[in-house]
């Protein structure tokens, strides 16, 4: 298996995602960019297909909307309500990617994130994929805009961007 910086591409097959072992956290700002925010979701479900080529691999995930939590109970309270996830009607939040390409040393997982019914383009960048034991170890990052999914209340007040890190481990079906 090559390598390629902390990128070791794995044996073909597919990999299921493990909820307890995979973590999804993310960065904001509020109050005008004044304020940090840190937080997490959680993640319901997930498979990897390692192809060969490697580049028609392909992944999908489910997060758990209700799940979004910043240790904020009034914060955590708006962003799950009407006004942002309406996690009560929309529980899940989807990932399933369209393309795998290497661009120069970094390795871009490219897709389609669903929020609340509504669907935008999201490119994963990864920094580190391993082999270990017990199947494989997927870290990568990415910038979701929420106005591109219609979540577009208390412009200012609620950070536009999230920085999300995905932690993903996967044992191989």
């Amino acid at each position: 298996m090559p390598d390629t910086a902390t990128i070791q591409i794995p044996a073909a097959g597919t990999y299921r995602l493990d909820p307890e072992a995979s973590s999804i956290s993310f960065a904001t700002r509020h109050m005008f960019g004044l304020g940090g925010v840190h937080g997490s979701f959680r993640l319901i479900s997930g498979q990897i297909t390692i192809t060969d080529p490697v580049t028609s691999s392909a992944a999908s995930a489910v997060i758990d909307a209700a799940s979004f939590q910043t240790g904020g109970a009034a914060r955590d309270k708006d962003v799950k309500s009407a006004n942002f996830l309406h996690a009560g009607e929309h529980r899940r939040i989807n990932f399933t990617s369209t393309q795998l390409a290497r661009d120069g040393d970094r390795w871009l997982l490219r897709g389609q994130i669903t929020v609340r019914g509504n669907s935008a383009p999201a490119e994963l960048v990864i920094t580190e994929a391993r082999t270990d034991d017990d199947g494989l170890l997927v870290t990568a990052t990415t910038r979701i805009d929420r106005y591109a999914h219609g979540l577009t209340k208390k412009k200012g007040l609620a950070g536009r961007h999230l920085d999300l890190t995905i932690t993903a481990h996967a044992t191989r079906s």
